[in-house]
């Protein structure tokens, strides 16, 4: 089993505060997690070490065999692929353009930046199977929130990584346009099995069923890691958010309901 991320002891401290408290995490190839907790439980911070944007305090994270401050972080993420519905795209570039700007790393397409046939090729595959098909020539402004997620996941796969980042990736989405993405992101995981994943979330009903494994994270530490089915229990996701919710599995979907205490009003 091929490992893919590394967390060990780590510690996040800014201004004087402390993020995060010995965290530990092993993410293996093929694996799907989801970390879930509260706002401001440290989530973001988290996948921020995953994906080299920011180096724990103590510690030691390894992505991709490399551990963070031993490593050319530039060549690094090139293999990390990061998908960020705040993606800050201020040009109208279509959504073509949009997933070749993944090869590259930027933002903004480069100037005098061409593409190698064989960039060309993937983009050509990853758009057919995302479904960007029917809007490849759309302009970024014009977009809805589900075409530029699947431009995202597109964007973000296109140099083939062995880790995929997903940030809230359902941030301002409407019910059916949040079920699109969610089937997107199943058919990519049975389309490439080897391909690790980790997504942030606050809300259970945001995982693909294709989910593997969860992290439950409080006040910056970790409360329980494991099968998802082991870890998103009545009891451990109470305990994580410090309010009585009713968990369930069907369907291969997850529901989360609050449940109604003696205090509690119609």
């Amino acid at each position: 089993m091929t490992e893919i991320l590394h967390l060990h002891d780590v510690d996040f401290v800014r201004d004087s505060r402390e993020i995060l408290q010995k965290i530990n995490l092993v993410v293996n190839a093929g694996e799907r997690w989801a970390l879930i907790g509260a706002n401001g439980a440290g989530k973001s911070t988290i996948l921020s070490m995953c994906g080299a944007q920011q180096h724990p305090t103590r510690g030691t994270v390894e992505v991709l065999g490399q551990r963070l401050g031993r490593v050319e972080i530039r060549k690094l993420r090139e293999s990390i692929g990061h998908v960020n519905p705040r993606h800050p795209l201020r040009s109208s570039l279509t959504a073509r353009e949009v997933v070749f700007s993944g090869a590259t790393g930027t933002t903004e397409l480069m100037t005098r930046w061409e593409p190698t046939p064989e960039i060309i090729k993937r983009a050509e595959n990853l758009i057919d199977l995302l479904g960007v098909r029917p809007f490849e020539d759309s302009l970024w402004p014009t977009m809805s929130q589900g075409e530029r997620g699947k431009t995202l996941i597109a964007r973000a796969l296109i140099t083939d990584p062995s880790l995929l980042l997903l940030d809230e990736p359902s941030t301002g989405l409407d019910v059916a346009a949040r079920e699109q993405f969610l089937e997107t992101v199943d058919h990519l995981h049975s389309s490439q099995p080897e391909l690790a994943t980790v997504l942030v979330t606050h809300h259970l009903e945001e995982l693909p069923e294709t989910t593997t494994h969860a992290m439950l994270i409080k006040d910056g530490r970790v409360l329980a890691a494991g099968n998802v089915h082991d870890v998103l229990t009545t009891e451990l996701v109470s305990d994580a958010f410090e309010h009585p919710i009713n968990i369930e599995y069907r369907d291969r979907r997850w529901q989360a309901r609050a449940i109604r205490t003696s205090n509690s009003t119609s």
